[in-house]
């Protein structure tokens, strides 16, 4: 069983950078889809990024396509989401998901779809 955790959260401006950090406990976690998702208070969990197990084809929902950026090291067992130009509406909790997957082309958009889950970092962007 994989265990997650995120950091880099925090307090930024509008406009500014954040660089959220996904680490898994998991040796072989080149064989794990990973997503990122984010929750605000009242709403949905919605995706905002997921990535291949080679890390070889990324997706971005609509919401941080050309703002955000998900990468991944599997060497150090981390994926990262760079968050740039930031918005008061991107403030929410955000979290790492991971599926062991079989197959190097999954891409995975739905939260339900995950098994794994980190506890999540606060993103608060002020405008």
């Amino acid at each position: 069983q994989v265990q997650l955790v995120e950091s880099g959260g925090g307090l930024v401006q509008a406009g500014g950078s954040l660089r959220l950090s996904c680490t898994a406990s998991e040796g072989t976690f080149n064989t794990y889809v990973v997503g990122w998702f984010r929750q605000a208070p009242g709403k949905e969990r919605e995706v905002v990024a997921a990535i291949t197990r080679s890390g070889s084809r990324p997706y971005y929902a609509d919401l941080g396509k050309g703002r955000f950026t998900i990468s991944r090291d599997n060497a150090k067992n981390t994926v990262i989401l760079q968050m740039n130009s930031l918005k008061p509406e991107d403030t929410a909790v955000y979290y790492c998901a991971a599926k062991w997957s079989s197959f190097g082309n999954t891409l995975l958009r739905e939260a339900s779809e995950y098994d794994y889950w980190g506890q999540g970092t606060q993103v608060t962007v002020s405008s």
